[in-house]
């Protein structure tokens, strides 16, 4: 017999698999023997009270004999000498699970990266840590895996209704993640370890006959009668397509303007910007575990996160991509402008703990803040909100000094309005500069977060605190234009085979959502070739 059930145990229970099947046991007042195994379903910490548990659920196997459940054979066509192609914009988590689903669809995938490979972005990021070059090519956002590479792995998402979660992470696993994220209730991988897992996607896409070209950074489209022809790079290569997907990111300013110049329709769309705040880590362990900082949180738990959010004046502010045990890197895409993210590795062994922490943006906000800096503004400008978001990193890079260096503030200091003297120690590599940062958010945004720290030190006793630093901007937390699409077909309404997909489109949001939404746009191209089959 199988049984699923639900127990409440301490940390360290919860990772001894003898005392779980104890737990299964006395549970259902059986004797331990009775119990042959067990399968984790689910998995998250209860910290509500000063006693943290954890919740698990599990599938039991109870007097017959325990069968480990494999996960499902993912079945691969080989696609080499497939008629159909599509050519695949963007090596990011969108590109890279359209391509497989194109792929599992008979479909194939020729994708198209304007970044380098795993291996020479790394490189590419090193020089960028410790000299402030940036390479425009390749850095945190452009390369092989996109921005999805170097955020910190988190695997959860609200976006269910979208796709299939569960599909996305069993392919993550086929690929070499490990399993415990298909049952924990916030999934993370580490960036030490994504590299791995997208070079063995990448290694199979090939291997089943698709193509990852890199260094392909597309310029041009040749259309003819609403359809894409060829898609034209800098290299001076083209690239015939049946289909387009457009898979870019948030940061591809040059093809919104590719899009602009070709008359095709983009919009303006709402997004969010502000600051990375960082603490130390024992800090958040303790108030979140309940624990004295000197004494530090259970061996048997986690790292400890937090989400906030909170409404000044009607105005969204709200923690984004919170990364415990993690640091904050440059995330630039552009010389002299200045963008931060943070990450963690797999054990979330720093000693720090930072996240974004940003306010809602709307198109109003953005033309009211760039007519303050003299800048005109044309009716139904599909750029304003990018406008508005290149002029804060602009400022900030600026303020720094140049060089990537980022302005920052201690976190009491920056609700005082007033320069920080020191600065706390932290984890930026590029160094910080004592700045009043004031000086560097539009108000809106500026007044908004100090009136949420404080009301998030109320929510959270000890956050608000002169040892944490606040580090600007937080500025690339999704796109601020969007691709508009047909909400059926996945089309374009101009253009008859392109497919805009994921965060650069203004559809998606980190790894998973991302990944699905690939997928689905992948899968909303099998099925129009289905159709033209049978008519």
């Amino acid at each position: 017999m199988q049984q699923q059930i639900t127990l409440q145990l301490s940390p360290k229970d919860a990772s001894d698999s003898a005392c779980i099947k104890e737990q299964i046991g006395l549970a259902m007042a059986l004797p331990t023997s009775s119990i042959s195994g067990f399968q984790l379903l689910k998995k998250s910490i209860d910290a509500r009270k000063r006693n943290v548990l954890i919740n698990i659920k599990v599938n039991a196997f109870i007097n017959e004999p325990f069968v480990e459940i494999n996960l499902p054979k993912f079945h691969f066509n080989e696609v080499h000498t497939a008629l159909k192609k599509v050519v695949v914009i963007g090596a990011g988590p969108a590109g890279l699970f359209a391509a497989l689903e194109l792929i599992e669809q008979g479909i194939k995938p020729i994708i198209l990266e304007r970044g380098k490979d795993i291996r020479e972005r790394r490189r590419d990021l090193a020089t960028l840590n410790k000299e402030g070059i940036l390479n425009e090519e390749s850095n945190y956002c452009f390369g092989e895996g996109g921005a999805g590479t170097y955020s910190d792995g988190k695997l959860y998402t609200r976006s269910s209704k979208r796709g299939n979660v569960e599909k996305v992470l069993q392919l993550l696993v086929h690929f070499g993640a490990d399993e415990n994220i298909l049952y924990t209730a916030h999934p993370h991988i580490g960036t030490n370890k994504l590299p791995k897992i997208i070079q063995q996607i990448r290694e199979a896409i090939i291997n089943l006959g698709g193509e990852v070209h890199f260094n392909e950074k597309v310029i041009d489209f040749s259309i003819k009668e609403k359809k894409i022809e060829q898609v034209i790079c800098e290299s001076g290569n083209k690239f015939d397509a049946d289909e387009v997907i457009l898979a870019t990111g948030h940061s591809a300013k040059d093809i919104f303007e590719l899009l602009h110049k070709k008359n095709i329709l983009i919009e303006a769309k709402p997004f969010a910007l502000g600051v990375r705040i960082e603490h130390p880590q024992s800090l958040i362990d303790s108030i979140q575990y309940h624990c004295p900082v000197n004494l530090g949180r259970d061996t048997y738990l986690p790292p400890a996160s937090y989400q906030l959010v909170e409404q000044v004046n009607s105005i969204g502010v709200f923690s984004f991509c919170m990364c415990p045990g993690g640091i904050i890197a440059t995330a630039s895409t552009s010389q002299n402008e200045l963008v931060v993210n943070g990450w963690s590795p797999s054990k979330r062994n720093n000693p720090f703990a930072n996240s974004g922490m940003v306010v809602q943006v709307h198109e109003t906000d953005a033309i009211a803040q760039l007519k303050t800096e003299n800048r005109k503004q044309s009716i139904n400008n599909p750029f304003v909100l990018h406008q508005f978001q290149e002029s804060v990193e602009k400022k900030a890079f600026d303020a720094g000094g140049g060089l990537f260096v980022a302005p920052a503030q201690r976190m009491t200091d920056f609700v005082n309005n007033k320069i920080s003297t020191t600065l706390p120690e932290n984890s930026y590599l590029r160094g910080v500069h004592s700045t009043n940062l004031k000086t560097v958010l539009p108000p809106f945004i500026f007044d908004s977060l100090t009136m949420a720290l404080v009301a998030f030190g109320k929510k959270m006793k000890g956050y608000y605190t002169e040892e944490a630093i606040i580090v600007a901007p937080e500025s690339r937390t999704s796109s601020p234009i969007r691709i508009p699409r047909h909400p059926d077909t996945l089309m374009h309404p101009q253009i008859n085979n392109l497919f805009p997909c994921s965060e650069g489109a203004g559809y998606a949001g980190g790894i998973v959502s991302a990944a699905m939404d690939g997928q689905a746009v992948a899968t909303a191209i099998a099925q129009k070739h289905r159709i033209k089959e049978t008519d």
